[in-house]
């Protein structure tokens, strides 16, 4: 793991990036926050990013992320889900996490809302859409995002706060941004038809945060830029 000091140095360097992304496109560097990612990384993880000020943290796994949470409580650090959820998981996902980003499929929605119910709470969650219809890639299609909404509006125990998507793996940017700008559009849509109100656009990583801030994003999702490469022994 590196040093606080080489995270502090790495965090000047994505904020910066934010910042310079943001004034390209006319856009106020306070509507786009830093979402950490901690995956694969000890509990040191979580704790340089709340000393450095920021007050969430990503994890992709629920086990992992329940043990770091019960390592930092006293950090009172609020912890997202964005990595795939088995819906065999949903029940500790609830307990474990603040909100969840990765909601990709009606079984897995319906169980959270349940399980959301069991514990008395309710969850804030985002719905995953396969933005740019990558096979390789979890949420929902871009046709089927209607229904998904309707059924989280349907919930009993579910907040929904926006949406979220991964963009597909490819070199070239404007692929991208395209995923990016669909995702965009299909808030606005949804919004629009639905009325009902969708702020957060949680897209864009270490590689395509510029092009996802150009076409949005709210929240943009970083491990190895802060960290560097995950140890995955």
């Amino acid at each position: 793991m590196l040093e606080f000091s080489a995270f502090k140095a790495n965090l000047a360097l994505v904020e910066k990036r934010i910042t310079d992304a943001c004034e390209a496109c006319g856009r106020n560097v306070e509507s786009v926050s830093l979402l950490p990612v901690t995956k694969n990384h000890g509990v040191e993880a979580p704790t340089f990013a709340s000393e450095a000020g920021l007050q969430a943290v990503g994890e992709n796994r629920v086990q992992e992320a329940h043990a770091k949470r019960l390592a930092t409580e006293s950090l009172g650090l609020r912890w997202e889900l964005i990595g795939h959820l088995q819906s065999n998981k949903a029940k500790e996902a609830v307990q474990v996490f603040d909100r969840i980003q990765s909601v990709d499929s009606l079984k897995l929605l319906k169980r959270l809302d349940r399980f959301a119910g069991e514990a008395s709470k309710t969850l804030p969650i985002l719905i995953q859409c396969n933005a740019g219809d990558d096979p390789n890639k979890y949420g929902f299609s871009v046709d089927a995002m209607e229904g998904a909404m309707e059924a989280v509006l349907d919930s009993k125990n579910l907040k929904v706060e926006g949406l979220m998507t991964i963009a597909p793996l490819d070199d070239a940017p404007e692929i991208a941004r395209a995923a990016f700008d669909t995702l965009r559009l299909i808030r606005d849509q949804l919004e629009e038809k639905l009325d009902v109100s969708l702020p957060e656009l949680s897209m864009g990583m270490t590689g395509d945060l510029e092009a996802a801030i150009q076409a949005g994003s709210t929240q943009i999702r970083v491990g190895t830029a802060l960290y560097g490469q995950r140890d995955y022994t």
